[in-house]
Order: C-alpha cells, then sequence, then structure tokens
C-alpha cells in the first residue's frame, strides 16, 4: 500500500511500484517509473523518461530528469533517458540529469551515498557503493566506477573516468583520468599522492592482494622512468594480476587522448 500526500502531484502515466512514501509538494511527471519501497520526503521532482529501482530514498529539493544544461535545448528537443538502480540514498537538493542523445542514458547503480548538493550531469555513468561529497559537480558523461569516494566540492571535467575504490581530496579539480586504488588531489592538474588503502580494506581484498597493488603503485608513480611506458611493462607481463591490469591498463587508456581523458576519444561528434 502506498502512501502519497494529498499535496503530491502524480501524472496519471506515471508508473509506481507498492510501499512507496511520497511526501508533501512531490511531483512526478509522464513515463516516470518508480520502484517498489522508494521514499521520496518533500518537494522531490522526478521527470523525463526516468527509470528507478527498488528502496531508494530521496531528500527535499532533488530535481531527477531534468533537461541537461546545454545551449540551444529549446522546446521540442527529444533527450535521452534516467536510470537509477536500488537502494541508493539522494540527499537534499542532488540534479541529475538525462542523456542529451535520445538513444542513450544517464546511468546510477546500486547502493550509493549522494549528498547534499551533489550534480550529476548528462550521459554520467555512476556505478556502485560510491561517496559523492557535499557540493561535488561531476560534469557530462563521466565515468565514476564502483567504490570511488569523492570528498567535499570536488570538480569533476567533461569525460573525466575515475577508478574503482580511489579517493579525490576535498576541493580537488579532476580533469583527467584517476587509476583506480590511488588518492588524489589538487587541481589542473591533480597529482597522485598515495594508494587509497581505506578504498582497499572497503573493497574487500585481502593481505596479499593489497600487497599487490601497493608493488604496482610503486612501479607505476615510484622510479624514473615515464608513466606510460611502466603500465605498459606492467600490462605486457604474462602472469600480471587482475588488480594489476587495472591500474596499468587506466593509464595507457587515458594516454588515447591528448588531455588524458579516454572516454572524449569515443565522443559522438
Amino acid at each position: 500500500m502506498n502512501n502519497i500526500h494529498p499535496t503530491a502531484a502524480i501524472d496519471e502515466t506515471a508508473k509506481l511500484g507498492d510501499n512507496i512514501t511520497i511526501g508533501p509538494h512531490c511531483y512526478i511527471g509522464p513515463c516516470v517509473e518508480l520502484g517498489d519501497e522508494c521514499i521520496l520526503n518533500a518537494s522531490v521532482t522526478i521527470v523525463g523518461d526516468t527509470t528507478i529501482g527498488k528502496k531508494n530514498v530521496f531528500y527535499p529539493g532533488c530535481v531527477i530528469g531534468q533537461n541537461p544544461q546545454m545551449l540551444g535545448a529549446g522546446q521540442g528537443i527529444k533527450f535521452g533517458t534516467t536510470e537509477i538502480g536500488n537502494g541508493n540514498t539522494i540527499r537534499e537538493h542532488v540534479t541529475i540529469h538525462p542523456s542529451i542523445y535520445p538513444d542513450a542514458v544517464t546511468k546510477i547503480g546500486d547502493n550509493n551515498l549522494i549528498m547534499i548538493g551533489v550534480h550529476i550531469g548528462h550521459d554520467c555513468v555512476i556505478e556502485n557503493y560510491t561517496v559523492l561529497s557535499n557540493n561535488s559537480q561531476i560534469s557530462g558523461h563521466c565515468k565514476i566506477e564502483t567504490g570511488v569516494w569523492l570528498s567535499g566540492s570536488v570538480m569533476v571535467h567533461q569525460f573525466v573516468t575515475i577508478g574503482k575504490w580511489s579517493y579525490a581530496a576535498g576541493l580537488s579539480g579532476l580533469n583527467h583520468d584517476v587509476p583506480p586504488f590511488v588518492i588524489v588531489s589538487g587541481h589542473y592538474p591533480p597529482e597522485v599522492r598515495s594508494i587509497n588503502k581505506r578504498g582497499i580494506a572497503r573493497c574487500g581484498l585481502d593481505e596479499q592482494q593489497g600487497k599487490i597493488i601497493f608493488r604496482t603503485f610503486k612501479k607505476l608513480f615510484r622510479n624514473d622512468k615515464p608513466i606510460l611506458e611502466n603500465a605498459q611493462a606492467i600490462a605486457a607481463e604474462s602472469d600480471v594480476n587482475e588488480n594489476a591490469l587495472l591500474m596499468a591498463q587506466a593509464i595507457i587508456d587515458s594516454s588515447k587522448h591528448r588531455y588524458g581523458r579516454y572516454l572524449e576519444s569515443l565522443r559522438r561528434h
């Protein structure tokens, strides 16, 4: 049984699951699908071609699925979709925009904590178990991999990939890709500082796997050879460890674009 406040406005074409709570002054537009056991606290707006899974909690002032911020986005333009998985907590005044392409999607995975004032731009992919702290701003076309933790007010340039279980310190400005398992801070350019020990612990790797990541980090960043050359050597090893290969491959891929943003080499024109 759903609990819907009388001041909420819900389009008759919206599809609602079971045991949903919708608080005062919420608005759910046409084409929205809202899964079981979701909670919309108050003044939450969900519009566009938006599909939301189960057990998500939305705090006051969220705006989900509204048109992207782009020049020339006038009436009649067909945008893409927004998909949100299960078990996410989306705090006050978060904005998430759909794809700018009719056949594409902005996608949020499962069990993410998206804190107050975070913006997630069009065509982003946010995987699972991320923590996006207050006022972090993620530009369009970015990929935030599983387990990433952004501290407060981190700014992410469009087309940047942030590798799994990495951490960005507060006020960082990330304008190129970040490898998995590292701590990064600073801006234009940010710098890789060390291994993210807490991330390794959070993702459940054992002590031996952690040691391999530490050795890989030293091979990549703590010798006199160019980082790309180090990454290529690691990737060429016949018995390379899976996580070592992830770190090396992230660097190899980012080198395919002149500004270190691999996804930008795949952009539509």
